[in-house]
């Protein structure tokens, strides 16, 4: 468990590199899927086009969704958006960064297949065979057939083992042709996306440098915010579970001193600690309360160290400094009185 824990911390602190990894590796899986993938041309003039666009763009759909779940800042953002105003503005240009930066690694995927699936040419000559140029490429009035004959022919074109118009226009010509258009587009598709990433990952900080370090900036805070809050509210639970768990325990062990007139045992010394890490926080409502107001009133990104407010921004305005308590808590006080009466 040590080695996966180990990993898994590995993981979170690295989010973006492996991020990037597994866009890597969708990308690869993409074009390792449409290599295994059975294209079958229905070589029908109603179903040609439907089905070569469908395995065209449908899949990189999918990829480019799945790219977008398999990444946990989603949910961030998705809380970032609606989350309500509070005490802490919410900066667009911050949403859009995290956003764009999400799915310059989620087009990867989808990227790549339909590049492979152009350059491959099947979807292009399987969708648009009907539309060939006969009178360039072939003879247009072999004998005399009809505008819905002569597409029902051409639709067979790319099943060669049912095509049955050598005499209107030969198969290799048309499938050479329409091949020749798929190449070209796919290169050119490959060409516009390699531009587009250039000029999003080397033109644009240079053109707004401080709106993109700003973003940056802040994106990350709110990425290392949330994974902190997380971490503390783990460790609050754990303490909470703790101490709940010594003090049924130690009831039990009171009760049965009771019975058999026996001494309980002396009370566990890291109590005292758990119970220093719930910071006041010590029932369900309370824990409820500051869950409901992290939510509603994140506190203003406005530190005074040298004279810490005594409130943390959630119920209201921020409150002058107060004098430090010369006792406890009330619910750190009933602890330990709890404790020293054990």
């Amino acid at each position: 468990m040590d080695k996966f824990r180990m990993v898994f911390q590995f993981l979170q602190s690295n989010q973006e590199s492996f991020m990037s990894g597994i866009c890597g590796i969708m990308a690869l899986a993409s074009a390792q899927l449409y290599s295994a993938f059975d294209f079958n041309c229905p070589c029908l003039p109603r179903y040609n086009l439907a089905y070569g666009l469908g395995v065209l763009l449908v899949p990189p759909l999918i990829l480019f969704l799945l790219g977008f779940v398999l990444n946990n800042n989603v949910s961030m953002l998705a809380e970032e958006w609606r989350r309500p105003q509070g005490q802490r503005g919410k900066d667009m240009a911050v949403l859009r960064y995290m956003f764009c930066s999400m799915a310059q690694r989620a087009m990867i995927a989808p990227a790549v297949w339909v590049s492979v699936t152009l350059l491959d040419g099947k979807c292009i000559t399987c969708a648009f065979c009907t539309a060939l140029p006969v009178e360039a490429l072939g003879n247009a009035s072999h004998h005399g057939l009809s505008q819905g004959e002569v597409k029902r022919v051409l639709a067979r074109i790319p099943c060669k083992e049912i095509y049955d118009g050598q005499e209107l226009i030969a198969n290799e010509v048309a499938i050479r042709y329409l091949r020749c258009i798929s190449q070209a587009l796919g290169w050119c598709f490959v060409l516009l996306m390699t531009t587009l990433a250039f000029l999003v990952r080397s033109l644009r900080p240079c053109f707004t440098q401080a709106v993109f370090l700003k973003s940056r900036y802040w994106s990350h805070y709110i990425d290392i915010e949330r994974k902190l809050f997380d971490e503390t509210c783990a460790e609050h639970a754990k303490s909470f579970a703790k101490v709940c768990i010594q003090q049924f325990f130690q009831g039990m062990s009171t009760d049965l001193a009771a019975t058999h007139c026996h001494p309980p045992r002396k009370a566990p010394t890291d109590a005292g600690e758990a119970s220093e890490k719930l910071l006041g926080i010590t029932d369900w409502g309370t824990m409820n309360t500051a869950l409901k107001s992290w939510h509603r009133c994140k506190p203003p990104l406005h530190l005074h160290p040298a004279t810490p407010y005594s409130s943390n921004g959630w119920a209201g305005e921020w409150q002058p400094p107060a004098q430090p308590p010369t006792q406890p808590p009330a619910p750190r006080r009933e602890v330990a009185a709890y404790y020293s009466g054990v």
